[in-house]
């Protein structure tokens, strides 16, 4: 994660569409509501299926997290009642795990858009389906060949590391998530991350090294801290965002979005030495739920990172 760091650091430094108020850091962190231990109790969307083994505890986060993208097609989904598109595919896959149990390694190598549809009550044609069968075909063919179809082996080989798990499942086509910032490399690995970070919670893992692992680069997160004034976007891109326009995943302005963010919340955490940077995006995550930001328009991107 180092890497990572480094590398969204340095973007900062050069940012051109995105800045942080280095000066609003301080109180900011010192407000944030910070003061529970991390991993806390499991929130709703972590909590394991009543009854469920380990196994399929470790199955249902992986598979619900290989499919943890898509936000920029959420708006064209036909969301459930009171539901965001996020919880409307978690509530689908839950629903699947209660009454049938998790697909197996075998059963996801052949998963098809059009089953995966009516699990979670979309148009076979939506396009985010095909992303979403390609995904979960390419971990059911990491865990069927290289870990003899059990999906706690995959945490277990990877333990007590939560970092040496991210970067495991980051080299899957299923978690992907690298981008390039002129010379830099940056592997934000955000879904790979957060499965991690949600095996723990669902108590499959315990991880020795949780305060290693960054923010997890969504686009929730960076509107959390832009909306609270720690992020500044330049007018052309808040204007741009507002219309709903998508930005281009990989543009420089989306990867200063996310590179900053995450260079924010490690600034956060310096300030808050009690916290590490899951903890931070816990709570900024959770607080994104509220009708203030819910309300204004957050950028969106079509890719399979978040």
């Amino acid at each position: 994660m180092q890497q990572l760091r480094s590398a969204c650091a340095e973007v900062a430094q050069r940012a051109q569409h995105v800045r942080i108020d280095r000066d609003a850091i301080g109180l900011y962190a010192v407000s944030l509501p910070l003061d529970r231990p991390w991993p806390a109790d499991p929130a709703d969307r972590d909590a394991p299926l009543s009854g469920a083994t380990r196994e399929e505890s470790a199955a249902f986060c992986l598979t619900l997290d290989a499919i943890n993208f898509g936000s920029g097609w959420f708006p064209t989904l036909r969301k459930r009642a009171a539901r965001t598109g996020y919880y409307t595919i978690w509530a689908g896959i839950r629903e699947r795990f209660g009454e049938h149990g998790p697909w197996s390694a075998r059963e996801l190598t052949e998963i098809q858009a059009t089953a995966l549809a009516r699990v979670l009550g979309q148009s076979p044609g939506h396009e985010l389906m095909m992303l979403f069968a390609h995904s979960l075909r390419d971990l059911g063919h990491h865990v069927w060949t290289e870990y003899d179809g059990r999906f706690a082996e995959v945490v277990d080989r990877a333990a007590p590391s939560a970092v040496a798990l991210a970067e495991q499942l980051g080299s899957w086509t299923s978690f992907a998530d690298t981008s390039r910032y002129d010379e830099l490399v940056i592997p934000f690995l955000k879904r790979a991350q957060i499965a991690a970070a949600d095996l723990a919670r669902a108590r499959v893992a315990e991880f020795r090294d949780l305060d290693r692992l960054t923010m997890f680069a969504d686009n929730l997160v960076p509107h959390v801290l832009r909306l609270d004034g720690i992020l500044g976007f330049d007018r052309s891109l808040v204007e741009r965002i507002d219309r709903g326009q998508l930005i281009e995943h990989n543009c420089r302005e989306e990867i200063e979005i996310r590179a900053c963010a995450v260079h924010a919340v490690e600034l956060i955490v310096a300030a808050r030495p009690d916290s590490c940077a899951a903890q931070v995006d816990q709570v900024l995550w959770q607080r994104g739920q509220d009708r203030r930001y819910k309300s204004q328009p957050r950028h969106r991107s079509r890719c399979t990172a978040y």
